[in-house]
């Protein structure tokens, strides 16, 4: 799912083509996409663009008389810019959208249609979309620690709750935790004062850094090459290959659909986290540390 650092880069590459552009026509192929009737699509025929704004992993793109087009690409969804229209054959294109200055396209990949679009009249309307969470490149230490305190959970599940931290999902929250030396299951309530500092400033400096990679990447162009799965990721997605700081393999918890990677050696003292399918397996022979798992793997 695009978050934070990937959904500012989609924010400026549109803002940059769409500011002051009208909407000439707009196509919607697929029944499941759109998620609100008032007001309607129509409405915003022939209006002219006058903002582009993230509001936590969505795209929202105002317009002229205070509406505005908000688009949420959930796991699979993506953008695309082209000078012509798109082909619509495709079952993956689910909406094109024709402005003066070119044509901006939605897709999925896959058969689970979660991608969503809304219209929403006024900033109320665009508010109501807006789970709440704080920007965590806009406030301080004490606001970031008020945040993580204000309920006692696992690290892992307050980054990556709207509610909390706007934007965070679960590419940047392994990397954040990675850069802080933290553990993904240590409970927010029991964070010392310099293990909350770190994750503070492991938090700015992650989401910061990617998004000057990503604007490195995609330079004058759109960016198309959005993906949860990053060549210069330290941990997410790293499964079982070395860990960038001390070599060991990276690990991973698996829940329902949801992957955490972590680095033992570094995030976790040794400790093997207990993957709920592997562990109930496996039950007394499961590793308790990495080293155990690696002379297990030599034997």
């Amino acid at each position: 799912m695009p978050e934070l650092p990937d959904v500012t880069v989609y924010v400026e590459a549109l803002r940059e083509r769409l500011k002051e552009h009208s909407l000439v026509r707009m196509i919607v192929k697929s029944p499941f996409l759109l998620r609100s009737t008032d007001p309607p699509l129509s409405a915003l025929d022939g209006r002219r663009v006058t903002a582009v704004r993230r509001v936590g992993k969505r795209i929202a793109i105002g317009f002229e008389g205070d509406l505005w087009l908000v688009f949420h690409l959930m796991i699979a969804g993506r953008l695309h810019w082209s000078a012509a229209m798109p082909k619509l054959g495709s079952r993956n294109v689910l909406a094109a959208i024709h402005f003066e200055s070119g044509w901006l396209s939605l897709t999925e990949a896959g058969t689970q249609r979660r991608a969503a679009l809304h219209v929403a009249r006024g900033e109320s309307g665009l508010a109501g979309l807006d789970a709440g969470g704080l920007e965590p490149l806009d406030i301080d230490l004490k606001a970031f620690a008020q945040a993580l305190r204000s309920s006692n959970h696992t690290l892992k599940r307050s980054l990556t709750d709207p509610h909390v931290f706007s934007g965070i999902g679960n590419s940047y929250s392994d990397e954040i935790l990675f850069a802080a030396r933290l553990s993904p299951i240590a409970m927010t309530q029991k964070l010392s004062e310099e293990e909350m500092r770190q994750l503070y400033d492991a938090t700015r400096s992650t989401l910061t850094d990617w998004i000057e990679r990503l604007r490195l990447e995609a330079g004058a162009d759109f960016p198309e090459k959005v993906t949860a799965f990053r060549a210069g990721m330290a941990v997410h997605g790293r499964y079982r290959e070395p860990c960038p700081r001390c070599g060991a393999a990276i690990q991973r918890i698996r829940y329902a659909s949801n992957e955490t990677n972590y680095c033992a050696r570094c995030q976790t003292g040794g400790r093997l986290l207990a993957d709920r399918a592997f562990s109930r397996l496996l039950h007394d022979d499961w590793p308790n540390t990495i080293d155990e798992l690696e002379a297990i793997k030599r034997k």
